[in-house]
């Protein structure tokens, strides 16, 4: 296991990040990692601390998922919104806040945060796609392609299997196609899966859920805001009305809590639109410079996995500092597990799907690949990266 001493800091909110200074997400004190773990502490899980000592401990917890919504895109948006805008500041039976998803800004990685209470490091989900020391391709880690044991890739339990041993009443309810999916099986399994196709249904069977035991833990989400922006951009009338449509579902969520139980919505990221020009679309597979001494690429457009050829490493470190430096944060492997990126700690197992070079953007850019992730270098809508935006997500919290 690789540890390391944390460099920075994440800012309390969403301001304007310094293009010289990559900032550290709040791993142990603020991140979706640590949400499950102070949910079942106080419930009297053993194993667990409450690492979110502002959150006071409710018999039953429900925790609401939305798929791409960040912390920006709300106050961005009020008139859209209004329900989650009014639990944005502290009031009566009510508070909101921000934290940190994680590096990188991505729905796979997130999850198995938010179920595992681990940080990418340790649960070895570092990102979108990644390459997989044994056999040397890229593992997709969403859509779990090409298959590998899951158990092997993510050996830990998650905290809805924990919490389920220790006798909370534990379920997930989401859409019937994720319940027998490998990221499921390693990230959200525990308890029992419901399976329902509706926004609506989800949040009448989420509150029932709740309510079945003394003690509960409920996980729910919907995903098409996120499906809606890297669509459309988060910007369209399309991905409004998916805001419109989530913001009702939350106050519908809300209004069903049983006595002695807290709901909390939150995200697994944020999202920024990246303009169609040439300045904020660097093409991978059409850029000499960016491809030399590289065998594979990894991650996303806002954030890469850089695989080296053997001994290009430092070469390929190099050049990609000199082309990109200005736009992105640029590390190696080694400096990137030593500021912390991945969390407190790095698992062996996990240090050789982390790239030889991380590429993480701090500008309005993103580096595309045409030719080898057409769907991808299609999206208006991405997200990875560790700015405000991408990183900040809500935590909103409704009590009775």
């Amino acid at each position: 296991m690789v540890q390391h001493t944390p460099q920075a800091v994440w800012p309390d909110d969403p301001t304007p990040l310094a293009i010289d200074t990559a900032p550290v997400p709040a791993y142990g004190r603020g991140s979706l990692a640590d949400l499950l773990p102070t949910l079942v502490a106080g419930q009297g899980v053993p194993g667990y601390s409450r690492l979110m000592g502002e959150l006071a401990p409710a018999d039953r917890n429900c925790v609401f998922l939305i798929d791409g919504l960040g912390w920006q895109q709300i106050k961005d948006h009020p008139d859209e919104a209004p329900y989650l805008t009014s639990l944005l500041a502290s009031s009566r039976g009510a508070t909101g806040q921000p934290i940190t998803v994680g590096f990188p800004a991505t729905t796979a990685t997130s999850l198995a945060s938010v179920g595992t209470g681990l940080a990418p490091g340790q649960h070895g989900l570092p990102g979108y796609t990644v390459r997989d020391p044994e056999s040397g391709r890229l593992m997709n880690q969403l859509r779990w392609k090409p298959y590998t044991d899951p158990r092997s890739w993510q050996p830990y339990p998650t905290v809805f299997q924990r919490a389920h041993e220790a006798g909370v009443h534990t379920a997930q309810v989401s859409s019937p196609i994720f319940e027998h999916t490998p990221l499921t099986e390693i990230a959200l399994s525990g308890g029992t899966f419901h399976g329902r196709l509706s926004g609506e249904e989800r949040m009448d069977l989420a509150a029932e859920q709740l309510g079945a035991a003394d003690r509960s833990l409920v996980y729910t989400y919907y995903s098409e805001v996120d499906g809606k922006g890297h669509r459309f951009g988060i910007e369209s009338d399309a991905w409004r009305g998916q805001l419109m449509y989530v913001d009702r579902l939350v106050q519908r969520l809300a209004e069903q809590l049983p006595p002695r139980s807290a709901l909390y919505v939150t995200a697994d990221h944020g999202m920024i639109d990246i303009p169609f020009d040439e300045e904020s679309r660097i093409d991978f597979d059409e850029d000499w410079e960016l491809r030399a001494g590289v065998a594979l690429l990894g991650g996303e457009g806002r954030a890469r996995h850089v695989y080296a050829v053997p001994g290009a490493q430092s070469d390929v470190l190099a050049v990609w500092r000199e082309v990109l430096g200005d736009r992105f944060w640029v590390a190696s492997r080694e400096e990137a597990v030593t500021a912390g990126w991945f969390g407190p700690s790095v698992d062996e197992r996990v240090i050789g799907r982390i790239g030889d070079v991380v590429a993480a953007a701090c500008t309005d850019v993103a580096i595309t690949a045409s030719i080898n992730e057409p769907n991808e270098s299609a999206m208006v809508g991405m997200h990875g990266s560790m700015t405000a935006t991408e990183q900040l997500v809500p935590l909103l919290e409704v009590r009775t």
